[in-house]
């Protein structure tokens, strides 16, 4: 196997059992780098290599293009997300052998965009490590994380992750929080992830509505994470407020460890969750509704109990890491098979 990825790639640390000479890095500065896609048809051809699977949408035409290069490697792509791909798009995708759909919603989304003929695509969703959150469950110190983030030992802890992008919701989260703050004084309102915008401005703009709310000894910006899963472990219960979802990683992640989740109707959350059983739904942004959901969990301990169970044994039927991997094994060996 060979791997080729940016510089600055999380990937380059977590490679590290990959022999180096087959560990290469490119800019792959954007989809019309032209040197980087020389340079990557270069190394398929000289490395004989039989499939080429690129995972984001800006590096379909460069792979496209070392695909083109060298008939006999096969190309795969990976779709993460629902919106829609653009016209270059259906040009260097018109070869492709075959594309992974993270989701339902994703699939019906390139199906009607026509890009690619429909039985090209497949619906492999995103599976979890859950050997990893075992044991970060196993190590996991309550007292420590509430300590790190000044919240009371005894608290109830309610969070969010995600990035802080309008589209997560997380305003929604914070008025929500809002409405039961005082039903529930032991509750304290966690938000993680990072504001991309360079002057910070969703961050303040959210830090502006908790002032507002006079919720700024409820709320805790924890920002970014380098490991989530000492925050999900910490959790009592997870929100996920976002007005629009592919699939939803954080959401299982979360339930990978036993935590309830209220999460909003979206396209990819619908296909996650059995409504009451492994967590609840909501309408998009229904704050009421999300105070609500949030209210009955935190009132009934033995219920969030039981959808934590439950939960956890569907992302262990559902969406475990050796399936997602399995399946994907399974569309490499269909796309090399003699046609």
């Amino acid at each position: 196997m060979f791997a080729v990825v940016r510089p600055d790639s999380p990937l380059v640390a977590a490679l590290t059992s990959l022999p180096a000479k087959n560990l290469v890095q490119l800019p792959l500065r954007n989809s019309l780098d032209a040197r980087s896609a020389g340079r990557l048809a270069s190394f398929v051809g000289k490395q004989k290599i039989q499939l080429i699977h690129a995972h984001m949408a800006r590096d379909y035409p460069l792979a496209s293009y070392a695909g083109l290069r060298n008939p006999e490697a096969q190309l795969v792509v990976t779709r993460h997300v629902l919106f829609p791909l653009n016209r270059l798009h259906r040009i260097t995708l018109s070869r492709v052998a075959r594309v992974v759909a993270v989701s339902e919603a994703v699939g019906r989304q390139l199906c009607m965009q026509k890009i690619v003929p429909r039985e090209r695509v497949t619906v492999v969703h995103n599976g979890i490590d859950i050997a990893r959150f075992a044991n970060a469950m196993r190590e996991f110190d309550r007292v420590q994380f509430c300590r790190r983030w000044d919240v009371p030992e005894k608290s109830t802890l309610v969070g969010s992750v995600g990035a802080l992008n309008p589209l997560k919701g997380h305003e929604d989260f914070i008025q929500a929080a809002a409405r039961i703050a005082d039903i529930f004084p032991a509750a304290y309102f966690i938000v993680a992830g990072v504001d991309v915008t360079a002057a910070q401005t969703n961050r303040a703009n959210l830090e502006r509505l908790v002032r507002a709310l006079k919720m700024e000894s409820r709320v805790r910006f924890i920002g970014k994470m380098d490991d989530v899963t000492p925050l999900f472990c910490a959790l009592d219960i997870f929100v996920s407020a976002s007005h629009t979802e592919s699939f939803g990683l954080a959401i299982v992640e979360a339930m990978t460890t036993g935590t309830p989740v209220v999460v909003t109707e979206t396209e990819g959350a619908k296909e996650i969750i059995r409504d009451g059983q492994t967590g609840l739904l909501v309408r998009v942004r229904d704050v009421g509704a999300l105070a609500e959901a949030i209210g009955g969990l935190l009132s009934d301990e033995e219920r969030r109990r039981r959808i934590g169970q439950s939960a956890r044994e569907e992302v262990r039927l559902r969406f475990s890491l050796d399936r997602m991997v399995n399946a994907t094994e399974q569309i490499y060996q269909e796309s090399l098979a003699p046609r």
